[in-house]
């Protein structure tokens, strides 16, 4: 028999029965004048699926500090934050140096694994794994490790432990050797990579990484088609030491995948749009608010309100905005009959602005707005209503006045915005989507599906979308709303705990 580790009689004492582990916790600080903490809690299905499993269980947060505010809340609480602060939820903060943090987080994080999975590398130039890459993958091991130690110290016998995408794709691996007695899944929020787009990466980066995952009992996907991709890497970087399969006696969405000698079962859970949240958020007075000054932007002519076509998103390279808008230009270029007839509401949130790329990424997308203004703009109308202020009530607003939604994603794991607009579109909308989208695989058959590279095929699905007759748009807006909720947040959230615990 294995003696108790003294992690184990530890966690015995005061461990929690289910954690949570991400890189952004539910809850964030601001450090005020005078060097008052101020609290902003966040949302998600993270959020409400921990509300969902009930007070009565003992579960916990661990995150990192994100910035000075949080660290500071850290030096004053140990680490572990206010229930006032987060909601009543448990939460562990962890102070993980700035500088490693800076290189796990821009270095490896979201500048080499979000470039390989959603395939945005230039490959004549980029990447290069050099020395400094090498620094960089070291403090990403070191994030992974303390978050491990973390979840090990803080975890009862048996706890069950849901990690949580990219960032923390060792911890599923570092955590079973500290704690072989938990039950751990990681979910992978992002699209997984083809085996050959993920080989670029240094071989023993690539065993690194799955075989990070694959210290799971069970490996979480949005669809099929990334929970595909990950067995692939896993064969191709692992060679004859894995072995996947689809046993006959499970169902589609899952397989199992072993690494000698222990196995990790693959599922898939798609996230879906909180169906009575979202309706209900829609309607308060800030919505009406915002819902009136997009009105009074948008205009109307000839005695008729003006045709939306609408998107929201931030400015991340995977969005794939500039295609967007290039087919919108292409619209009214080709299809003169719109000009005057439709306004396209781009919302466009910058993100990620501390790396260089994406700062320019966010300025090209205003230059081009700008261009398509002046092109074809009149005193009258304004082809393109460009908003880069994150506002959540005037998303809402947009949602509900779009006759189209725009969503052409290069890859995305899922893409909400593509379920939550046909739930909260007042007059129901024809949804233009990528196929490169997670979304594709449960929404697809009442979209107008695009190759998100194909510039001219976007502006004809643009056009064949502003087109579509109110009967059929409306009733393919309620087939796309039943099956954008048919899994909230919560629910995906039990869902996966369930499977967790009975596997």
């Amino acid at each position: 028999m294995v003696s108790e580790t003294v992690s184990e009689r530890s966690a015995a004492q005061s461990g929690a029965e289910v954690l949570v582990a991400s890189n952004r916790g539910p809850v964030s600080y601001a450090v005020g004048e005078g060097g008052a903490l101020t609290a902003k809690r966040g949302g998600g299905g993270l959020v409400s699926g921990l509300s969902a499993i009930g007070p009565d269980t003992d579960a916990l947060w661990v995150c990192a500090a994100l910035g000075e505010g949080d660290r500071e809340a850290v030096r004053r609480t140990g680490g572990a934050l206010d229930p006032a602060d987060t909601g009543g939820q448990r939460v562990r903060m962890l102070d993980i140096p700035a500088e490693v943090y800076a290189d796990a987080y821009n270095g490896i994080a979201n500048s080499v694994l979000w470039f390989v999975h959603h395939m945005l590398y230039q490959t004549p130039l980029e990447p290069v794994f050099d020395t400094e890459f090498r620094a960089q993958w070291a403090s990403y091991e070191a994030y992974n490790t303390a978050f491990a130690d973390a979840l090990a110290e803080t975890a009862a016998p048996g706890a069950a432990v849901l990690v949580q995408d990219y960032h923390l794709a060792l911890v599923p691996g570092l955590l079973r050797e500290r704690r072989p007695d938990l039950r751990i899944a990681h979910f992978s929020h992002t699209p997984w990579a083809p085996a050959d787009y993920f080989a670029m990466l240094p071989d023993d980066i690539q065993r690194k990484l799955v075989t990070g995952i694959l210290g799971a009992d069970r490996a979480n996907f949005l669809t099929r088609h990334w929970a595909r991709a990950f067995m692939d890497c896993c064969q191709w970087a692992l060679g004859p030491e894995c072995e996947a399969h689809r046993p006959r006696e499970k169902d589609a969405y899952l397989v199992s995948t072993w690494l000698t000698p222990r196995k990790t079962r693959i599922g898939v859970h798609g996230l879906g749009a909180d169906g009575e949240f979202l309706r209900e958020r829609a309607h308060r007075p800030d919505v009406g608010e915002r819902l009136t000054a997009l009105r009074e932007q948008i205009g109307r002519t000839g005695g008729t309100d003006r045709k939306t076509i609408v998107r929201v998103d931030r400015t991340e390279l995977s969005k794939n905005i500039v295609r967007g808008l290039l087919a919108y230009r292409r619209l009214l270029a080709d299809r003169p009959e719109w000009r005057e007839r439709v306004v396209h509401l781009a919302f466009a949130y910058p993100s990620r602005q501390d790396l260089a790329v994406y700062r320019e990424y966010t300025a090209q997308v205003g230059r081009l707005a700008e261009e398509i203004n002046a092109e074809y703009g009149t005193a009258g109308w304004q082809p393109v209503v460009l908003h880069v202020k994150d506002d959540f009530a005037r998303s809402l607003a947009a949602y509900r006045l779009a006759d189209v939604a725009l969503v052409n994603p290069i890859r995305d794991g899922m893409n909400l915005v593509a379920k939550e607009v046909p739930v909260v579109s007042d007059r129901g909308c024809a949804l233009v989507l990528s196929r490169g989208a997670g979304a594709y695989w449960e929404l697809g058959e009442d979209a107008i599906v695009v190759n998100p590279y194909d510039i001219n095929a976007t502006a004809e699905a643009l056009h064949t979308a502003l087109s579509m007759d109110d009967t059929e748009r409306s009733e393919r807006t309620a087939r796309l709303a039943a099956a954008a909720t048919a899994l909230p947040p919560a629910q995906w959230f039990l869902d996966q705990l369930r499977a967790l615990k009975e596997d």
